[in-house]
């Protein structure tokens, strides 16, 4: 608990024993928010805090298998049709898809 928090429930509990019971439920609903608050602004902190794991990483698996799938008969129509000019394209260009999904996730 942060002491900020700390000192305000000690300060409701100081306050109820003074105002009485027809105040009570105000000053129980207001510490009650307070402490919402704080419990959603550690949710956030926390979010912030995550990031992704890159360990294993399951998106990109895909994106490689069909960069293979889709390379291979580009690599052997660009080579029969425009030789090593041909692949060398073709080859730049899987590789700047992949640098731009790559980049923009």
């Amino acid at each position: 608990m942060s002491e900020e928090l700390r000192h305000e429930a000690e300060a409701t509990l100081a306050a109820r024993q003074e105002v009485g019971k027809e105040l009570e439920p105000q000053l129980v609903d207001q510490f009650a928010d307070r402490v919402e608050q704080e419990i959603e602004r550690r949710a956030q902190e926390l979010a912030r805090q995550r990031r992704p794991s890159t360990a294993h990483n399951a998106p990109m698996i895909p994106l490689a298998l069909g960069s293979l799938g889709i390379a291979i008969p580009l690599i052997g129509i660009a080579g029969g049709v425009a030789g090593l000019a041909g692949i060398i394209a073709v080859c730049i260009a899987i590789v700047c898809v992949n640098l731009l999904w790559t980049v923009r996730r």
